[in-house]
């Protein structure tokens, strides 16, 4: 469980390293650019995996509750 949670805090401050949006975290990434990359194909390996997620946690409604776990770094 802790490891899960471990899993989606990394995600949510993980800085995009390319395109239009580098320097974002992912959760601040705009919906219609995770829809797009859900159509096109997320990235292999983790950053990948942690765009799906954000991309599962905006088709939820979820990213005002997680907004207090964005770092501040």
């Amino acid at each position: 469980m802790l490891n899960d949670q471990q899993k989606l805090i990394d995600a949510i401050n993980q800085v995009m390293p390319f395109g239009k949006y580098a320097g974002r975290k992912l959760l601040q990434l705009p919906e219609p650019y995770l829809v797009w990359f859900h159509s096109k194909g997320f990235p292999e390996g983790k950053l990948g995996q942690q765009l799906a997620l954000m991309y599962e946690v905006k088709l939820n409604g979820l990213e005002e509750m997680l907004q207090p776990l964005i770092s501040r770094e």
